[in-house]
């Protein structure tokens, strides 16, 4: 039979790996969103550009430093090669959302509330995930 020490050490060795395991969950789901949210921007950012519309300027900036913080923040969970290399994914797979349109209105719906929401105060959406993946 187990000792109540060994049996009390056992416990608490599963407790902390359980929240570990959460914790990376909630990590992974966390910088998922970062990204999907980076590819949001920076389609958004490019689009604006290519409109050489001089009043949409502001816009344009305010989405490129977005994806820029979205990605520097994404970097402190994932390393930078492979944010790069999930970033391109994402970007690529809500190009064929579009589906070789110009009209970002089905990325915005999906993308401009949450997202804004994300960049505006990341611990509390990182403690959302924590919350919803133990």
């Amino acid at each position: 039979m187990f000792k109540p020490a060994t049996w009390i050490f056992a416990s608490v060795c599963v407790c902390i790996s359980a929240t570990a395991c959460a914790e990376d969950a909630a990590e992974k789901a966390f910088t998922d969103e970062l990204i999907e949210c980076a590819a949001y921007y920076q389609i958004s950012s490019e689009a604006i550009g290519a409109m050489n519309a001089p009043q949409m300027k502001a816009v344009g900036e305010r989405l490129t430093a977005s994806a820029r913080d979205t990605i520097t923040l994404a970097g402190k969970y994932r390393s930078p090669e492979q944010v790069e290399k999930d970033l391109i994914s994402a970007k690529q797979k809500q190009i064929e959302k579009l589906a070789g349109s110009n009209n970002l209105g089905g990325l915005m719906a999906q993308y401009k509330d949450s997202c804004k929401a994300l960049v505006d105060d990341p611990q509390k959406r990182l403690d959302y995930w924590t919350m919803a993946t133990m």
